[in-house]
């Protein structure tokens, strides 16, 4: 039976000792410095990612509904073709490698900012269905409303659609804030100490893969299930008493 050995966090990264207390210097860090920091990278980029998600989704979302602009709608279902359909990984290849070889202002940019635009893109393709969904479910008869009242399209969108639909699409923008946490992991195919980076670089170096991954598995669940509780709390305060949608629903697709 394989005996898990824990004090493997312990150890200092460059000479392999054991450290008391585990914790090391900012020069000389253990790897249990080195997983809360992989941990905060993590962190980082979903965030990151998620409010460029939030809002390039959103703007996309509304462009595939509004019924006077054929061909922002087309463009809107265009975008969503695009991102959703090529594979993450290849995306944030794209993105890496052969984007700023096209555009040269973007040879400047870190890896940090290419994967959170990576990420955030492929994300936004999903929540822009969910967006277009929560906006198709509302009674058509707040659209009219608001155009009676005199309210212009953006105005109509902004203080009474996008209101109402954000609010009926909370669960499935909880399902997409998880997923972007666990899809943060890619970032180590261009070499962001996030998670996935510290759990096969510790592996190597240690030869104790069971425990670096085992302890980033943890990390990632508590990390899912303190996204979820957050959002099942948002849920309820901003859930529409008595309200039921109209037609399809806000479901992703």
């Amino acid at each position: 039976m394989f005996n898990l050995d824990w004090s493997v966090f312990c150890q200092d990264t460059l000479t392999s000792e054991v450290v008391a207390g585990c914790f090391g210097t900012s020069r000389d860090p253990t790897y249990l410095n080195w997983i809360i920091n992989a941990w905060g990278w993590t962190v980082a980029v979903a965030l990151a990612a998620l409010v460029v998600a939030l809002v390039v989704g959103s703007v996309v979302g509304v462009m595939r509904t509004l019924p006077d602009s054929p061909w922002l709608v087309r463009l809107g279902n265009a975008w969503v073709e695009l991102f959703r359909n090529i594979p993450l990984l290849v995306q944030i290849f794209l993105w890496y490698y052969v984007a700023p070889a096209l555009v040269p202002p973007m040879q400047g940019l870190p890896p940090f900012v290419l994967v959170v635009i990576a990420l955030g893109f492929f994300t936004s393709a999903r929540i822009a269905e969910q967006v277009r969904a929560g906006i198709q479910a509302l009674p058509k008869g707040q659209r009219h409303a608001a155009m009676a009242l005199g309210m212009t399209t953006p105005q109509t969108y902004r203080h009474v659609l996008l209101p109402m639909a954000f609010r009926i699409i909370i669960p499935p923008l909880t399902s997409e804030s998880m997923n972007i946490f666990k899809n943060s992991s890619v970032a180590f195919a261009v070499s962001i100490a996030e998670l996935t980076q510290f759990a096969m670089q510790t592996g190597e170096e240690t030869s104790r893969p069971i425990e670096a991954y085992l302890a980033v598995t943890v990390l990632y669940i508590v990390s899912a299930l303190l996204i979820n509780r957050l959002m099942a709390v948002v849920e309820k305060r901003a859930r529409v008493p008595g309200f039921v949608a109209a037609g399809t629903g806000a479901g992703g697709h």
